[in-house]
């Protein structure tokens, strides 16, 4: 029989993602991620495991998250950047952790909740978005490496979140970055150390308009916060003069940006094809532009005929090709 590593939570995903793979014929062992020390998170998760009876194995992360990820999002903030953890957790911890664990136990498999699915051409392997267009979650998904897509299975790409949540008497979802714990992301912040200094706010023509209580507080298309002006909007951050530059909302439109710590299947597919969109800052931010890419520097260059509206230094730019994510990098700088 063959087996699966699940990653799971004890959430709705991934209780419905170890129930299809079990009907699949797999020998289901999930694996919980404790990140935060979460007790009642992994009681939940174990108590679900019992419950749907498959084995459940616990892994401590605490200290690989800490470095990763959250020491990761303050170092962001602190300069100036709109950091995007659940991308980078995904790729440097959840499967990155679900790999070694089934190397460690012989497991043939590995799997996750997530709403996508993986397309293979000409030996490649792509992640491709899941059946349901308002779930797909391929998005955060783009720097998933081969070796991770090719013994991975997609138990929820061809589900229906709304039709999985009525299968459920308790309908509950953790939402959010899961780090925070409910608090305000400033307020968290805050906690870590991060300097909330006022400084000047100037418009991009050098006229101090107000003032700032931190440019943690602040992310780049802001148009609400203590300080802005009415009728502006927050078109870059200074970290090293701790100044916000504001001014209209034309200013925010980019038709060329620069990405690095890249991840590609395949780079003259990249180069060559001419029907690659792109998405960024998550769902519904931007349409999925036409775009045309050159190399720069240890990356490339994106440029697009529809401009791009705020792109912020810090967060992803994925690559499609039709359903498929052909790859993706991080903002390093419009213009």
């Amino acid at each position: 029989m063959k087996s699966v590593l699940l990653g799971f939570s004890g959430g709705i995903d991934s209780c419905t993602a170890a129930a299809t793979l079990r009907q699949e014929g797999y020998r289901v062992v999930a694996l919980t991620i404790d990140t935060i020390g979460d007790v009642e998170m992994l009681d939940r998760a174990k108590a679900k495991a019992l419950d749907i009876g498959i084995e459940w194995l616990s892994y401590d992360a605490k200290a690989l998250f800490r470095r990763e990820i959250i020491d990761y999002f303050t170092a962001e903030y602190r300069a100036g950047r709109t950091p995007a953890p659940c991308t980078r957790c995904n790729t440097l911890i959840k499967w990155h952790i679900l790999e070694s664990v089934a190397d460690n136990q012989g497991i043939d498999h590995i799997a996750t909740g997530h709403y996508f699915n993986i397309h293979t051409h000409d030996g490649r392997h792509y992640v491709a978005k899941g059946l349901d267009t308002t779930k797909d979650q391929s998005y955060y998904l783009w720097g998933l490496k081969q070796e991770t897509l090719r013994r991975a299975l997609t138990p929820m790409g061809g589900r229906i979140k709304s039709e999985v949540k009525e299968r459920f008497a308790d309908k509950s979802e953790s939402m959010g970055i899961c780090f925070l714990q409910g608090k305000h992301y400033t307020d968290f912040l805050a906690s870590e150390g991060v300097d909330m200094l006022q400084g000047e706010i100037i418009t991009v023509d050098k006229r101090i308009v107000g003032h700032h209580n931190g440019i943690a507080r602040y992310t780049i298309g802001q148009r609400r916060g203590e300080g802005i002006p009415e009728g502006l909007r927050v078109v870059d951050i200074s970290p090293q003069a701790n100044r916000l530059i504001v001014g209209n909302n034309d200013l925010l439109f980019k038709h060329h940006a620069y990405i690095e710590e890249c991840n590609i299947v395949n780079r003259d597919e990249l180069l060559t094809a001419t029907d690659i969109t792109i998405k960024i800052r998550g769902i519904g931010r931007n349409p999925e532009l036409p775009v045309a890419i050159k190399p720069h520097g240890g990356g490339y260059m994106v440029t697009t005929d529809d401009a791009m509206w705020a792109p912020a230094k810090g967060q992803p730019l994925v690559f499609y090709r039709n359903n498929l994510v052909i790859g993706g990098g991080i903002v390093a700088g419009f213009e």
